[in-house]
């Protein structure tokens, strides 16, 4: 496979396992089984929806490349998408799916016997989202002579600080989610159906713009009315009504890097209660923008919105933001690592990228505002500029 046909050079993904591999060599880990689909992206290129049946990327300090383990018929999708070597693609056959007294690990546990590399120290991601108790169970039966310890999160800390490729890459992102924001709000009106807002989003995902397509995105919540008081809500198929608030929380992904936004949008003039938040979350949000900056806290972020909302009144218990960057529909765009909230005293570096989001979600009624960014040593660089103009 070449370079050329794959979104990053051979070499940048060598340079992400040498230092996944510096990251085991200090903590005693000798190989690492990686099934976090975001992980393996970022390991090997691998990018296939085949994270419903099990597969792996298997990493030894003293391997030259991965190996990706999977079902046989994905061998296919790893030879069009992966750097990897044919001979370091591993497929198990049919007879490991859908039976109960047969499991995928074990085809795992041999190819890692075949390698040499049961007698070691093995890592599991054992809070990934595809790792189930029995994968788990099945690894520790078939390899009695490994010792297992938690990776906790080792790739994701790795990931966490992007390559100038990565932040192209998130930047085009975010291009495509402020196109898709816009005809969003263009398409939001009195008597249309939420499910053909959805469509038109889904659309201006996909299509991305004239320069470059867009991937494959998380499904966007955008609840109406009262249900605005949910975070985590999509679309209805019914209508919307006057004076009706619609929040809207999507997102553009290029080369499965994801950029998200967040904006709520009013059939009408909008409430008392919610016309008197705005301009403090509006006023929080640029006091959290100005203060992200490299060598600052995600704790010292926070605070500078929460000082704002302080003067207010305005209590948020939930963190405003996180470390994004690699996403998949199902897993999450989270990166699951550094998070905007109290107590975290993760320093910001340059290139770390985060979604910055203040949701205010009441008993009745909810608001959200929320920008992309990338860390800089000076001024801040959100990856898109998004006017508020036409949505609060």
């Amino acid at each position: 496979m070449q370079d050329r046909t794959l979104p990053f050079a051979r070499a940048e993904y060598l340079t992400r396992t040498a230092a996944v591999k510096r990251r085991m060599e200090a903590a005693g880990i000798d190989v690492l089984l990686v099934s976090d689909p975001c992980n393996m992206n970022y390991l090997t290129g691998y990018d296939a929806t085949s994270y419903y049946v099990h597969q792996m990327v298997a990493l030894a300090r003293d391997a030259a490349e991965p190996l990706w383990i999977g079902r046989a018929m994905d061998v296919a999708c790893a030879r069009f998408t992966t750097f990897l070597k044919p001979e370091n693609l591993y497929g198990y056959p049919e007879s490991y799916i859908g039976v109960p007294d047969r499991h995928a690990m074990a085809y795992v546990a041999a190819v890692v016997k075949e390698q040499g590399w049961d007698r070691g120290r093995i890592a599991v991601e054992m809070d990934a989202h595809f790792f189930t108790a029995r994968c788990y169970q099945e690894l520790v039966h078939e390899l009695p002579d490994a010792e297992f310890v938690d990776a906790k999160l080792l790739v994701n800390w790795v990931r966490i600080v992007k390559s100038s490729q990565e932040v192209t890459y998130m930047r085009q992102a975010g291009a495509i989610a402020e196109k898709a924001m816009h005809i969003a709000i263009d398409a939001i009106a009195v008597g249309v159906r939420q499910c053909d807002v959805a469509a038109a989003i889904y659309a201006a995902t996909i299509s991305g713009t004239a320069a470059f397509g867009g991937d494959m995105p998380e499904a966007p919540w955008m609840p109406a009315g009262a249900r605005t008081a949910a975070p985590h809500l999509t679309w209805t198929d019914e209508r919307y009504q006057p004076g009706e608030a619609t929040n809207i929380e999507l997102s553009g992904c290029r080369h499965r890097y994801t950029a998200a936004l967040a904006r709520t949008v009013v059939l009408g003039s909008p409430p008392p209660k919610m016309a008197a938040l705005v301009p403090v979350v509006v006023e929080g949000m640029d006091a959290a923008l100005d203060r992200a900056r490299a060598g600052v806290t995600c704790h010292e972020v926070e605070a500078a919105w929460r000082e704002v909302a302080a003067r207010a009144g305005i209590e948020k218990s939930s963190r405003i933001g996180y470390s994004i960057g690699i996403g998949y529909p199902g897993p999450s765009w989270n990166e699951r690592t550094a998070s905007l909230q109290p107590g975290d005293q993760t320093e910001l570096a340059p290139n770390m990228t985060f979604h910055l989001i203040l949701g205010i979600w009441m008993d009745d009624w909810g608001f959200e505002l929320s920008e992309t960014l990338r860390v800089t040593k000076g001024k801040l660089q959100r990856c898109f500029r998004m006017c508020r103009g036409r949505c609060l």
